[in-house]
């Protein structure tokens, strides 16, 4: 599975990268996200539990973050849960119309005869979903 999401946000780019990276605000400025628990938490990498929902459906994964600010780059583990061994980027490019932030998800399904069921339904009912609304809400409180 493979999946990409993006926008353009009019907002610095560093307080573009720091809302995408502290994840403890993500509950108080995106209403789909229900909590974010920390297990560790260092300064670039984070291990968390994560609870958000889709549609009133509620989904929550482990996860371990890793901000690289050298890189612009936020990357995120999926450590358990359905989308286990997911890889997630966050990027970030200033564009002459603002700044272009993409974020991409690879997973490869442990059933491969399952695969195209679980993209229909992972990739496209939950993650696309639930990126777009992140990418939406990071977008509206740095534009507000």
């Amino acid at each position: 599975m493979h999946t990409t999401n993006s926008i353009v946000i009019q907002a610095p780019k560093e307080d573009i990268f720091e809302t995408a990276a502290n994840l403890k605000e993500w509950p108080n400025i995106l209403t789909h996200y229900r909590y974010i628990c920390y297990y560790q938490r260092g300064i670039t990498r984070r291990r968390v539990k994560m609870g958000a929902s889709r549609s009133g459906i509620p989904v929550a994964w482990l996860s371990e973050q890793e901000i690289d600010r050298d890189a612009w780059e936020i990357r995120f583990r999926h450590l358990e849960g359905w989308t286990k061994g997911m890889f997630v980027v966050w990027k970030f490019k200033e564009t002459p119309g603002g700044v272009f932030v993409e974020i991409i998800h690879d997973l490869k399904f442990r059933v491969p005869f399952l695969s195209l069921v679980a993209e229909k339904i992972i990739g496209d009912f939950f993650v696309k979903h639930i990126a777009d609304q992140t990418l939406a809400g990071i977008k509206k409180h740095l534009e507000k």
